[in-house]
């Protein structure tokens, strides 16, 4: 890691600056101690690829809505939280109150993954929960089940929501503490750059690492849905009823299972360093004044304003997206009758499209230097029209 201190730099007191000395101060002080090291960046990237939601955000809530299916009958009504319900519903009501824990947890324990030193600690536990979900799903695939399927479901989606905010935690201080950026800091210090030159370099290296792990993990997730399909054949899952649960629950504890071993790389490669990123909730506040393109000469009441106001859209913009998937999804499952073949044929094609659209969108945003700014706003206009 390049820092243990990546926010503002201390500005000197004026008697230690020589006469005539307007040696600018670089924002980030460096120590090649902490330098972000390329096996870092990977084991990063690693961690990404495994935790791609193919086990508790795409599949568990399809076998939990397959057990539904078959224990609601042809009546399609099953007794959940107090009182008769359909099939969808109760899968609309478990994802909201998995988001409703949620909400709980990180007022808990939300703040550490932005300073203090328990951000890897919490991911490694995180991560051990959620492996141990994936894998328990291969003692539910029976519709007599479905009650044990839904804490679950709950549970597991409570599980892979947390392992990703505190993964993403960590970009931000890997993306300052590089090579590009110490380099950028001793051109800021020497004059050759400017303080906007600097900032838009910073800013670019973190959209470049946090596009780039998504790219990858897409690329990955392609491989490993391509790898599940011969699985899927080797249980021969159209077979039957049974066969298609059975191999429900195979590729759940199979993704789980990649997960866990690309995971290792984290904790080998030393991912507790990460925590020196951030080691002040205030240095989180620069990096999102940063993120919505804001500059820091703004006054305290205006940026305060801006990221207030940009946060809460973003919440809400995500409230609706992941709802708005539920919804897809559930429909989709209906669609395709819970065929696993199916599912894993529509996620080839969509992952695919994906990772198409993740690396178009950051060739654009550095061929034509377009801010992160920017890049979110057009992203949020097409998730709002689809």
């Amino acid at each position: 890691m390049a820092s243990n201190d990546p926010g503002f730099a201390p500005m000197p007191k004026a008697d230690d600056i020589p006469d005539g000395d307007e040696r600018p101060v670089a924002p980030d002080q460096f120590d090649p101690v902490y330098e972000t090291t390329r096996r870092e960046i990977w084991a990063y990237y690693a961690y990404y690829i495994g935790d791609n939601g193919l086990t508790l955000f795409n599949f568990a809530p399809t076998a939990f809505q397959n057990l539904l299916s078959q224990a609601a009958g042809d009546a399609g009504i099953l007794h959940f939280a107090g009182r008769d319900r359909t099939i969808n519903s109760i899968v609309l009501l478990a994802n909201g109150i998995s988001f409703a824990i949620q909400v709980v947890i990180f007022l808990v324990i939300g703040s550490y993954a932005d300073f203090g030193r328990s951000r890897p600690n919490i991911l490694i536990v995180l991560s051990v929960v959620a492996f141990g979900i994936g894998f328990g799903w291969l003692g539910v695939h029976t519709s007599d089940k479905w009650e044990v399927a839904a804490g679950m479901y709950i549970v597991g989606l409570i599980a892979y929501q947390t392992t990703l905010t505190f993964w993403t935690a960590a970009f931000p201080g890997l993306a300052r503490n590089t090579v590009q950026l110490r380099l950028k800091a001793e051109e800021y210090t020497d004059g050759a750059i400017t303080r906007e030159e600097y900032d838009h370099a910073d800013m670019m290296q973190r959209s470049r690492l946090a596009n780039m792990a998504f790219y990858i993990q897409s690329c990955g997730e392609i491989v490993i849905l391509a790898v599940i399909v011969g699985v899927l054949f080797g249980v021969n899952v159209r077979a039957s009823e049974a066969n298609n649960n059975w191999g429900l629950s195979v590729l759940i504890a199979f993704a789980t299972g990649v997960w866990l071993l690309l995971a290792l790389p984290c904790v080998t490669a030393g991912f507790w360093q990460l925590y020196r990123a951030i080691t002040q909730i205030w240095r989180l506040k620069q990096s999102l004044l940063y993120l919505i393109g804001e500059s820091p000469t703004l006054s305290t009441h205006n940026r305060d304003a801006s990221l207030l106001i940009t946060l809460e859209g973003y919440f809400l913009l995500g409230d609706s997206l992941n709802t708005t998937v539920t919804v897809i999804a559930t429909l989709q499952n209906e669609i395709v009758a819970y065929d696993t073949l199916e599912l894993t044929y529509l996620l080839l094609v969509g992952i695919a499209a994906q990772a198409v659209g993740i690396y178009s969108f950051w060739w654009i945003q550095q061929r034509f230097a377009y801010g992160t700014k920017t890049m979110f706003t057009a992203v949020m206009v097409g998730i709002i029209l689809l």
